[in-house]
């Protein structure tokens, strides 16, 4: 079920800072403006994308060490391909 994760990842965004609103659109967005955005919003997007591409039947388990290579995945991948778009780099490396 992807609504487990989806409201795991709204909590973090609302704990953190409610007044900056920003929007991260993984349809536009390159891998070299993902690189260069704040930590906080590179952990987002990671948390998120964990859960997005988790099994729909999987237990409702974050696993940090997984959270964390797959991190390093994108991020190198990005480092590499600048300017494709974080989407594609995301559903090549984690897609089906």
């Amino acid at each position: 079920m992807k609504l487990r994760p989806f409201i795991f990842v709204l909590c973090l965004l609302f704990a953190g800072r409610a007044s900056a609103a920003e929007i991260l659109d993984l349809n536009t967005v390159k891998c070299k403006e993902w690189l260069d955005s704040s930590k906080e919003n590179i952990g987002y997007t990671i948390a998120w994308l964990d859960g997005y591409y988790m099994d729909e039947d999987a237990s409702p388990i974050i696993n940090f060490d997984k959270m964390k290579e797959n991190a390093g995945k994108l991020a190198g991948y990005c480092a590499a391909n600048p300017a494709v778009g974080l989407g594609t780099a995301a559903e090549e490396l984690f897609g089906e």
